[in-house]
């Protein structure tokens, strides 16, 4: 009686498990919960800026926004080279990854736009 018990548990348990998977992957959810993801998700959310320097670089090394858009969705942040508790604008140090892992950017976060002060290519 047990053992019909838990299958049963166990077959309801995965068809709803199944049934939960599809409707996360129409409605494009995603879930960013780590710090990196966080950080990356409300650079990536506001108007987008960029300094000066940092169109000179991404015309020199033929940078385009995808790139930058692929950094900033990929991306590791490194909170040490940042300074992400500065007021009122925040400053971030992304590093892409795999082919853009010779690209960094140095992000200034305010309240309403994201400036991509500098990039750095190594």
């Amino acid at each position: 009686m047990l053992v019909k018990r838990i299958f049963y548990y166990l077959v309801g348990l995965s068809l709803g498990s199944i049934a939960v998977y599809f409707f996360w992957q129409k409605k494009n959810a995603t879930f960013d919960y780590g710090m990196d993801s966080r950080t990356l998700k409300t650079i990536r959310i506001k108007k987008r800026l960029f300094s000066d320097t940092a169109k000179i670089t991404m015309q020199k090394f033929d940078i385009d926004t995808l790139k930058i858009s692929t950094i900033l969705k990929n991306g590791d942040v490194d909170f040490g080279k940042g300074k992400p508790r500065q007021t009122p604008c925040a400053e971030y140090y992304v590093t892409g990854n795999n082919e853009l892992k010779n690209i960094s950017l140095l992000i200034k976060r305010c309240d309403s736009s994201a400036t991509i002060e500098k990039i750095i290519v190594e």
